[in-house]
């Protein structure tokens, strides 16, 4: 089953007109009082090209003449609308966004669409997935995202614009005539003003009347677009992604514990397979890393990361699951751990030959290992990844705990 993000910045030109103001030494955030961005304070012309929450309760609506604004709150505070700096938050945002995950589709300046499949193998769920990535932009760009989870592009898009701002929604097709069907046939994607007029003579309001219209009826009045909109009352979508794929900077797994995990006995192994996914995502990419980051987020939601650079650039799961022991070992306090992430950057071509360190130690990488591990390949891709397991001896000298892998 794919796994499709709809990620939409919440009322982008205004969140990112307020981060250029405050950046330029304004004290008051655009997006905490009622403000507009659009037309010039002075003149008063122009239309509302975005509002602030506060701005919305005074019936401010995006489109409407900033006159009319006005006289609906005489305090409004307006910028004027700076495109080439949306341009570049938009671009930022969209190599931020494909750090994660490769396949995106842009949508609009301010939008995408994401197949998530992959990425969200690595937590305990689609929503955990989405609500890492949702965090990650609010904590590296300062503005927030709705971001919509579903099975295709269409239920995604309409999860996303549940209420906002800063949340992740499901509509799974399980969920559409709990959450979907009651809403007005309005909101239903490229329900416009002209065929919401006709559904209305034909006694259609919501969109679970429409879903169990009669399609034939709909195609008499609308043409194709008629049988498009009840598709979509049903939440049918079958178009694909188009992506837009570039190089990835970084690729990454991470995972939200069932319970919380105190020993390295336990957390060793998550370590393990995230380095193992980790490697089989860049050796699929044809991509290898020269630098390695591990992520923990423990018991109280307290963070913390720690990165170092690889002696030489690998894909092999070991050398990854090494290095980052070892940075897990330099970074943990001790207390319980909720989240692991393993990450590596910094990619390179894998074709690149491959610069053998003087002090690396051969059981990582001599030729033995390397058949064993293209045989270990070969037998997981005929009969699952099941077939061969991991087990763990501890050893260690000076009374120093290390846990290393043998296969059984």
């Amino acid at each position: 089953m794919s796994i499709i993000f709809h990620v939409d910045v919440n009322s982008a030109f205004l969140s990112w007109s307020a981060l250029e103001e405050l950046k330029k030494g304004e004290e008051v955030d655009l997006r905490e009082v009622p403000s507009i961005v659009g037309g010039d304070q002075s003149t008063r012309h122009g239309v509302v090209l975005a509002k602030s929450l506060p701005a919305r309760k005074y019936g401010i609506h995006t489109g409407e003449p900033v006159v009319n604004a006005f006289r609906k709150c005489p305090d409004l505070q307006t910028v004027a609308p700076d495109h080439e700096t949306y341009r570049r938050y938009s671009r930022k945002l969209m190599s931020f966004l494909q750090e994660f995950i490769s396949d995106l589709e842009p949508v609009s300046i301010d939008e995408c669409y994401l197949d998530a499949t992959e990425f969200s193998e690595g937590f305990e769920t689609p929503v955990e997935a989405a609500a890492f990535l949702k965090d990650r932009v609010k904590e590296t760009f300062g503005f927030t995202v709705n971001v919509g989870v579903s099975t295709n592009k269409l239920l995604a898009k309409m999860a996303s614009d549940f209420e906002k701002p800063d949340k992740v929604h499901t509509l799974f097709p399980e969920e559409i005539q709990k959450k979907m069907w009651k809403l007005s046939v309005r909101e239903l994607f490229m329900a416009g003003r002209a065929s919401t007029e006709v559904l209305k003579k034909l006694e259609i309001s919501t969109i679970g009347q429409l879903a169990q219209a009669d399609p034939v009826l709909l195609e008499s009045h609308l043409k194709s677009h008629g049988r498009r909109l009840w598709e979509f009352a049903n939440g049918v979508d079958t178009s694909p992604l188009q992506t837009e794929r570039q190089a990835a900077k970084g690729v990454g797994n991470s995972v939200t514990l069932p319970e919380d995990l105190k020993t390295q006995e336990e957390l060793f192994p998550v370590l393990l397979s995230l380095s193992r996914k980790v490697g089989k995502r860049l050796s699929g990419a044809g991509q290898k890393a020269l630098a390695l980051s591990v992520e923990i987020k423990y018991y109280n939601f307290e963070t913390s990361s720690h990165q170092k650079p690889l002696e030489t650039a690998t894909d092999d799961p070991m050398v990854l699951y090494k290095a980052a022991t070892g940075l897990f070992l330099e970074r943990w306090n001790g207390k319980p751990v909720r989240l692991l992430g393993v990450r590596s950057m910094k990619l390179v071509s894998g074709r690149e030959p491959r610069q053998m360190s003087l002090f690396e130690r051969e059981v990582w990488r001599s030729p033995q290992r390397e058949r064993l591990e293209k045989d270990m390949k070969k037998l997981q891709k005929t009969y699952g990844e099941q077939v061969l397991a991991k087990g763990f001896r501890k050893t260690g000298k000076r009374g120093e705990e290390i846990y290393e892998e043998r296969n059984r």
